[in-house]
């Protein structure tokens, strides 16, 4: 898949693009088609401390989806401060938590899947994918790492989803850190420990470091030193943010902090995002008349290659490169105390993984008259398990377990060669729909899906009407 690009943003070191006090530079881009061998594929990154509250009927604004000048592929979405209340905990281990339900509702009838989530206290991590990126995703590993209470307690901390995507490894965090001006040393200890507890396992797996890409967000309540209160609304009031940027605490720590400053951000182009009157866009006007900051951000660090030399640059390898498009805040959104903050990635790749493990055919004509015939076949290198399960699902499923009906491979299978398997699905099985329908297969050993099918409709069982000889007649 190809998209065509245009001219976007990147940010790359210090200068003048915006202003002499811009804390990363903004830089036009150059439009250029991908290489013959690359893919551009198009990422909108989402964070918002919702304040526990529930979500609010219209989402279009934050996920884009009234821009006609994209054409995503993956939405990552981080939120902090969900409702984490006893009886709230224990609905959402039951059910669905009502923000997760209600993104499902809204992104799976545009073709995206609920491809990953990980859930600490009143942090949520969610990832979905248009279903056709499906056998390029493989989710190796989730996490969360509480840092509240001296680490025992998840009010505040990460969580993670590590995976393989088109055969790159990409590590995806979503944070809340420590609160308030004074616990800026306490928020950047959070963020080593974070960082420090993302290990796997597995041997095979590199240091995070190591990773091709690391998309970090979240609350970090990092604060805006000095300036009085005045000062900071009147600079918000006249937009004359870049007067802020040098007493914003993140920035002031990338300066110091060598690994640190190895994260990019967008500029800061937009109001600060907390401390806002719930229902209103108005700054805190309690008693507390918290000073404005951008507490809510969005960061990403790509590969370091070795370098050449002393004075050379490091860059990441040109077949997987990371431009940003936009980084925004939404007020349109009224909620919660905090406003959302999204950025929208171009993400260039040259797929090391280019084809799925496994090719699904389903026989053709398929009707639901008799047992629906699979035909699969495996590349080599595949392990299969008996474990590994075929599901028939709805096109606009919302996440993995949302079938229709499922067969275990080695249940029913038919027939099997070197290059060709073969399984059936029962007639009991088959819905008496005309709606169109997927075919995915699930490997248990790598807990992701790895082929999957075009879509193709179901054609219903015939009609019969007994005819004057008591014949069984086609009704037409």
């Amino acid at each position: 898949m190809q998209k065509h690009t245009f001219p976007i943003l990147t940010t790359a070191d210090c200068g003048a693009a915006v202003s002499r006090h811009s804390p990363l530079s903004v830089t036009w881009m150059r439009a250029h088609p991908p290489s013959s061998m690359a893919s551009l594929l198009s990422i909108h990154v989402v964070t918002w401390n919702v304040a526990s509250a529930a979500p609010p009927p219209d989402l279009s604004d934050l996920l884009q989806l009234n821009n006609l000048n994209l054409n995503l592929d993956v939405y990552v979405i981080g939120l902090q401060e969900m409702n984490c209340g006893i009886m709230s905990l224990l609905s959402d281990t039951a059910f669905e938590d009502p923000w997760s339900s209600f993104l499902m509702d809204v992104l799976s009838p545009l073709s995206f899947v609920k491809v990953s989530s990980v859930r600490m206290q009143g942090l949520l991590l969610l990832i979905f994918a248009k279903y056709q990126h499906l056998p390029f995703i493989q989710i190796l590993s989730t996490k969360s790492t509480p840092t509240g209470l001296f680490g025992y307690w998840g009010n505040k901390g990460g969580v993670n989803i590590f995976l393989k995507f088109y055969g790159y490894y990409v590590s995806i965090i979503n944070c809340h850190l420590p609160p308030h001006m004074a616990n800026n040393d306490q928020r950047l200890e959070h963020f080593d420990r974070i960082l420090e507890m993302q290990n796997f396992e597995a041997q095979d797996i590199p240091n995070i470091l190591d990773h091709d890409l690391i998309l970090w967000f979240g609350d970090m309540n990092f604060r805006i030193e000095d300036f009085g209160l005045h000062f900071v609304r009147e600079s918000i009031k006249n937009q004359c943010y870049s007067d802020l940027w040098e007493k914003d605490q993140l920035i002031i720590a990338k300066r110091h902090d060598p690994l640190l400053r190895e994260f990019q951000e967008g500029p800061l182009l937009f109001p600060p995002t907390y401390k806002f009157d719930k229902n209103s866009n108005n700054y805190d006007s309690s008693e507390k008349k918290r000073k404005p900051a951008w507490t809510d951000r969005i960061l990403w660090r790509l590969k370091q290659q070795p370098q050449a030399a002393i004075h050379t640059p490091t860059l990441s390898a040109p077949h997987f490169t990371l431009f940003l498009r936009s980084y925004v805040s939404h007020m349109l959104y009224s909620i919660s105390d905090h406003k959302p903050v999204t950025s929208t990635f171009d993400l260039e790749l040259k797929p090391l993984v280019s084809a799925p493990l496994i090719t699904l055919l389903p026989e053709s004509p398929c009707t639901n008259e008799s047992d629906m015939l699979i035909s699969y076949s495996l590349t080599a290198d595949f392990l299969s398990s008996p474990w590994d399960w075929i599901g028939l699902y709805k096109v606009g499923l919302r996440h993995i377990n949302d079938y229709v009906s499922y067969v275990w491979v080695r249940d029913n299978q038919v027939s099997f060669s070197d290059g060709l398997n073969q399984v059936y699905i029962d007639i009991s099985d088959i819905p008496e729909t005309e709606d169109q329908f997927l075919l995915f297969y699930y490997s248990n050993n790598l807990h992701s899906v790895v082929g999957i099918s075009k879509p193709f409709k179901i054609q219903p069982r015939s009609f019969l009407a007994e005819g004057p000889l008591d014949e069984a007649q086609p009704q037409i």
